[in-house]
């Protein structure tokens, strides 16, 4: 393994390209909930978002390595039922965040061609899938050299979209916010929660960055910041250059269907490649990332796999699996339903490690009270999304029952299988 750090752009680069990948799916799912309160939705969603990083930034300082919210969970509540069961849970909020970008990547893909037959968009989601995996067979160099180039690809031309659209606005198409409207803008924000999630990528850089006590906070704050910012002025111009209807008509690849307006049909076309590569891009380092999250588990249950098989080793038995997985869910879920899943896992993910901070606020040198205050905040937040699934789309609710319930039994299992 390479002993070379690495500097400020290059951890920021990978967590904004995390992240980013998040709002080509999430803008036509928001604006359906939220309607012209889709910016508010997203400024809510980012909000709780960085109010967790601080949990994230005091405990990477306190365990630079690359376990990330597996090693925090585990200090915390020790290497029990309840840590182990939550990063199960956090690997199967994995295998949804994977099928949610690459559920956008056949969109995007199939607006390019005449036919938008259902076949096209399940073939391109099924060949995405192969190709990650294939290339996560490859070593960590040939996965992440080009990240920095692709984000500042995509970042560009989202830049250049938001630039050209201001001077497209129609303000009449913007609607006051009224308390009645309140409702459907935070169930938005927690449905689309799942389109901030790849911040704790950052988490898993730390011990290969330079001067991490210092770097650290700054990266996770600006990450945030700065993606809470792009997604309220997308969702902006969005709204403000096309009529809801028009938007929710293409909703699966909204942002490419308002750039043709804005920025003509090469314009679409240019949105729609920085799609492509914004999804791909997060789906394979979140594959890459959850492959070897499987075998860290695996590993601390007394799993090794290696001494058994030696000619596949334990992060390609987990790749394989977490691929197997998501080719189920990409390409036989709805994508509002992926999203619920998602960001649900993730909401209770996020209230433990805050709670973990919290308990450890003494090491970690942190304010108790914000990690409290956190906690308490996602706890509600799942609350309020389970309770809107409830009203629209029960089923989803015995789907993260199930993904709770599987978690459980996988550890209970382990658990009376050692005694």
């Amino acid at each position: 393994m390479s002993s070379k750090k690495i500097g400020f752009w290059s951890v920021w680069a990978l967590g904004v390209g995390g992240i980013v990948g998040g709002l080509f799916p999430a803008l036509g799912v928001v604006i359906q909930i939220a309607q012209t309160g889709a910016p508010l939705a997203f400024a809510i969603a980012g909000t709780i978002a960085l109010i967790t990083t601080y949990a994230y930034a005091k405990l990477s300082v306190a365990h630079p390595c690359r376990g990330g919210t597996v090693t925090f969970l585990n200090q915390a509540f020790g290497s029990g039922l309840f840590s182990g069961t939550l990063n199960l849970l956090l690997w199967f909020s994995y295998v949804v965040m994977l099928s949610f970008y690459l559920q956008a990547f056949g969109s995007y893909g199939v607006s390019l061609f005449t036919s938008t037959q259902p076949i096209w968009k399940h073939l391109l989601i099924s060949l995405a899938i192969l190709g990650t995996t294939g290339l996560n067979l490859l070593t960590a160099n040939h996965v992440g050299k080009s990240q920095i180039w692709i984000v500042s690809f995509k970042l560009g031309i989202l830049i250049l979209f938001i630039t050209m659209g201001s001077s497209h606005i129609d303000i009449s198409r913007l609607e006051t916010v009224s308390v009645s409207s309140l409702q459907s803008i935070f169930a938005g924000a927690m449905v689309i929660f799942l389109s901030y999630e790849g911040f704790e990528l950052i988490a898993n850089a730390a011990e290969d960055l330079v001067n991490p006590k210092h770097t650290l906070p700054r990266v996770y704050y600006s990450v945030i910041g700065f993606v809470i910012l792009l997604y309220v002025l997308i969702a902006l111009v969005t709204l403000a250059a096309e009529p809801v209807e028009q938007i929710l008509a293409a909703k699966d690849y909204a942002l490419a269907e308002v750039a043709k307006p804005i920025m003509g049909q090469f314009g679409s076309v240019l949105i729609t490649i920085a799609a492509l590569f914004s999804t791909i891009s997060a789906s394979n380092a979140t594959l890459y990332g959850s492959a070897r999250f499987s075998s860290v588990i695996a590993k601390s249950r007394g799993f090794d796999f290696d001494s058994q098989i030696n000619s596949i080793d334990q992060s390609s038995i987990g790749l394989f699996i977490t691929s197997g997985i998501t080719l189920i869910i990409a390409n036989f879920f709805d994508i509002s339903r992926i999203s619920t899943m998602g960001s649900a896992g993730f909401l209770l993910i996020f209230a433990a490690v805050n709670l973990a901070n919290a308990r450890m606020y003494r090491y970690t040198k942190s304010k108790q009270w914000i990690s409290l205050l956190g906690t308490g905040i996602c706890l509600v937040a799942l609350g309020m999304l389970i309770w809107f699934a409830l009203q629209t789309d029960p089923q989803t609710v015995w789907v993260l029952v199930f993904m709770v319930g599987v978690a459980i039994g996988i550890e209970v299992i382990y658990y009376l299988s050692k005694n």
